[in-house]
């Protein structure tokens, strides 16, 4: 094959397995996408993709959504003008970015209503239904991880 063939070969297979590539890695970063129940049964959070092409996640669901007769409050929060926030439709998850070579989002943050608590986080995919959630103080070898099944 002479060089001007090859040339012409050339540009016309790199950009179609580039877009490829990224296309993979855009569907892959999606994988977040999907209401999860958490390791205890005790709450479903619906995981989305913000303007600002992060991911976010709300509590939609609560075994147990109240407390005496009232929704339950984020009572722990160290803010106190917080803590008349209700937990149902709370933002609990923050700021996260796909990160194609660890195969996982990271860079966010995960709020535990029950502590009051902020961690750093990062979510794993586990197949095609479950998602590992590992939240730490520092450093990630410092930490608790749970598995969330998909809805």
């Amino acid at each position: 094959m002479n060089k001007k063939k090859l040339s012409i070969l050339l540009a016309v297979l790199i950009p179609g397995f580039l877009f490829s590539v990224i296309q993979t890695s855009q569907n892959k970063s999606a994988d977040i996408i999907a209401t999860w129940l958490n390791e205890e049964g005790t709450a479903k959070v619906r995981i989305f993709k913000a303007k600002n092409k992060k991911y976010y996640g709300k509590i939609v669901w609560l075994k147990e959504p109240n407390r005496n007769g009232k929704p339950k409050m984020d009572d722990e929060n160290p803010d106190k003008a917080k803590r008349k926030t209700p937990i149902m439709g709370m933002q609990i998850l923050k700021g996260f970015s796909y990160d194609a070579g660890d195969k996982d989002w990271s860079g966010g943050t995960i709020y535990d209503p029950k502590t009051g608590k902020t961690y750093s986080c990062t979510i794993t995919k586990k197949g095609d239904k479950a998602i590992k959630v590992r939240g730490y103080i520092g450093i990630s070898l410092i930490g608790k991880t749970t598995v969330w099944t998909k809805q």
